[in-house]
């Protein structure tokens, strides 16, 4: 074996060796390389995206919601009771990070010459800080102006509604409650978020969780639901079984029925919208490889052709088949594992750059995003390496059988 790999490394490195076949090296070395960044680069930014979209539905939703059974398709919720026993249960299941309750409430935003429609959104303060409770943890997250609520009359104003009624942070907005009788409260605007989530930057507005109980005539202990997020998205199944099992066929002190939900069903289209991605990837990979693997054989062809009289000096010296084919065998895998280096060097660095900098944008009432979203899935991008090297490797039987068949005798005579 150290022959055969001493040999093959002579062959490829050697400035004589191989010299009418460098240009077709050269190709092959350039297709496996943009081969292997296209690859990555596409699981980068496919992740990237999936993630990206993930959170911010969930940010608005969580992972989990638990409502009344009784809603209907709006957001005028059927009121619970959520008790702190419930809430220390859901909160001790496995990957569960965080559990809290909400309250929604329907309403319209007037100026003097604009109005929007809006869901009034109200979640938990326990501390001062409202940054640090996990519930407004998103909305801290995207806030480009002002501060979160702290006040019951505090408002947090997406920067769509923000430009449409042509409000800043510090000024107030009347809101208008259509209910059993017309509710109108002033609300002070503490700060503007921006999730690039047209959709529901544009219907969600957030405050205290105690301001959408008394404008909605509850109880202090009734709340619209009840939101979870977990850890880890992988653990959704199997957390919602948990919470099913768990809530489902309980009642509430009024005898309301417990309804769990999870994101994915809640928002079906978007996630159907995202699972589409995946075939996309597969398929820009399974091309990929197609693409690397023509260049390998035809590169690796090349080679054999141009070392023909080298063969038939190993097989007139006593090299058997098996002897003659590991040789190429190595050197070829010296040309794929010198183009997977090069592939990932620039795979990696480009998606960095667009990490770092945000240098694509994209239309974010489109795609969701402001720029094209990265990440970086080390195990998958590792998983990914592993796949592209063992079907390179595969390639190689076809055309090394090639080299077995030449016959030292007609080459001596062709010499």
């Amino acid at each position: 074996m150290q022959t055969e790999w001493q040999i093959a490394r002579r062959l490829y490195y050697s400035s004589a060796a191989h010299r009418t076949a460098r240009p077709a090296v050269r190709v092959a070395l350039a297709g496996i390389t943009i081969g292997v960044t296209v690859m990555l680069i596409t699981v980068c930014v496919v992740i990237g995206f999936k993630q990206t979209v993930t959170e911010k539905v969930a940010g608005f939703g969580a992972h989990i919601q638990i409502t009344s059974f009784d809603n209907n398709n709006t957001y005028e919720y059927q009121p619970i009771f959520a008790p702190d026993s419930m809430l220390t249960m859901l909160r001790s299941l496995p990957h569960v990070e965080s559990v809290n309750t909400f309250a929604t409430k329907p309403g319209m935003l007037k100026t003097g010459d604009a109005f929007q429609g809006i869901v009034l959104k109200g979640l938990p303060i326990t501390d001062a800080n409202a940054s640090q409770e996990p519930a407004w943890q998103f909305f801290s997250k995207n806030l480009i102006d002002g501060s979160l609520p702290k006040e019951p009359n505090d408002i947090l104003l997406s920067q769509e509604n923000a430009r449409l009624l042509s409000l800043k942070v510090g000024e107030s907005v009347l809101c208008y409650f259509v209910g059993d009788a017309l509710k109108v409260r002033k609300f002070n605007i503490a700060g503007i978020y921006s999730s690039s989530f047209a959709e529901y930057d544009k219907l969600f507005v957030v405050c205290p969780l105690p301001t959408v109980i008394q404008l909605n005539g509850w109880q202090p202990a009734q709340v619209s639901g009840i939101e979870m997020r977990l850890d880890d998205l992988s653990h959704l199944d199997e957390v919602y079984d948990d919470v099913y099992f768990a809530v489902a066929n309980r009642l509430d002190e009024e005898g309301s029925a417990y309804y769990p939900q999870s994101v994915i069903q809640m928002h079906p289209a978007v996630f159907y919208w995202l699972d589409l991605l995946d075939m996309n990837v597969w398929v820009i990979i399974i091309l990929m490889l197609a693409v690397s693997g023509f260049n390998i054989v035809s590169g690796l062809i090349i080679l054999i052709l141009d070392a023909i009289p080298l063969i038939g000096i190993l097989k007139a010296l006593g090299a058997d088949n098996r002897f003659i084919r590991r040789i190429f065998i190595h050197e070829a895998t010296i040309l794929i594992g010198k183009g997977m280096l090069w592939g990932n060097i620039l795979g990696l660095s480009l998606a960095a750059l667009q990490y770092f900098f945000h240098l694509i944008p994209l239309d974010a009432a489109t795609y969701y995003v402001p720029y094209v979203p990265v990440a970086f899935p080390w195990i998958g991008l590792i998983l990914l390496n592993v796949l592209i090297l063992g079907v390179s490797l595969l390639t190689l039987l076809a055309p090394t059988s090639l080299a077995t068949r030449i016959s030292p005798a007609k080459v001596m005579h062709f010499e």
